[in-house]
């Protein structure tokens, strides 16, 4: 399982990567088919360093930052909002866990019987 899980994330992982590779080669298209640099078209994925040193990226022409993701995690604890396909999850392996414990029980009395 561990290494189904493995090989899925690696490749979801170069699918992504292909998907931004390609979009930046639509956007490189483009600026060849205009023949000159328009401001408004930005890089797919661009990154920079700033006066400080520190790193800076941008996904699609928008700056992101870790703060941007500790700020949304924050907006999303808060919510507390009830995910129903979540609490099904739980529930059925909750369930799941409580059929297979009585079977192997069934199971150990009958043997040692």
């Amino acid at each position: 399982m561990k290494l189904f899980m493995l090989k899925s994330f690696i490749l979801a992982s170069i699918m992504f990567v292909c998907v931004l590779f390609g979009m930046q080669q639509a956007n490189d298209g483009i600026h060849r088919m205009k023949g000159y640099d328009d401001s408004d078209f930005g890089r797919a994925i661009s990154f920079s360093e700033n006066e400080k040193g520190n790193i800076e990226a941008s996904f699609l022409g928008q700056d992101v930052d870790s703060h941007d993701f500790t700020k949304k995690k924050e907006e999303i604890e808060e919510m507390n909002a009830y995910n129903i396909f979540s609490s099904a999850g739980k529930n059925i392996t909750k369930g799941i866990e409580e059929l297979t414990g009585k079977t192997l029980d069934y199971f150990a009395k009958k043997i040692s019987e």
